[in-house]
């Protein structure tokens, strides 16, 4: 089953969560399309790259998931820092985003 693969950038702040929000849902929307025409069902972000954040990176993740329901494929967050895992269990959002990781 194909899937495709974003990238979460470096920094994802309030004060620049919005311009991040822009790129990423407009990718999004694109890599959802080519997904759902191979057959797939899942578009993955990698988070290995994010080293500066506060909440606002949940809200951007947040609504990826729901973006990509309304699209009809999967999220699914790979290679979350630890500290990203620890500030959505804070916020009680972890489940809602990498359920594979809580328990």
């Amino acid at each position: 089953m194909p899937v495709s693969v974003l990238k979460l950038p470096a920094r994802v702040r309030l004060d620049d969560a919005s311009a991040v929000w822009d790129g990423l849902s407009a990718s999004l929307r694109a890599e959802a399309a080519q997904v759902r025409s191979a057959a797939g069902a899942e578009v993955q972000i990698n988070a290995s790259d994010l080293q500066q954040f506060d909440s606002a990176v949940l809200s951007v993740l947040l609504s990826a998931a729901r973006l990509c329901v309304a699209e009809g494929v999967k999220l699914q967050v790979e290679q979350v820092p630890a500290k990203l895992q620890e500030l959505a269990r804070v916020y009680g959002v972890g489940e809602l985003l990498w359920p594979e990781l809580t328990g």
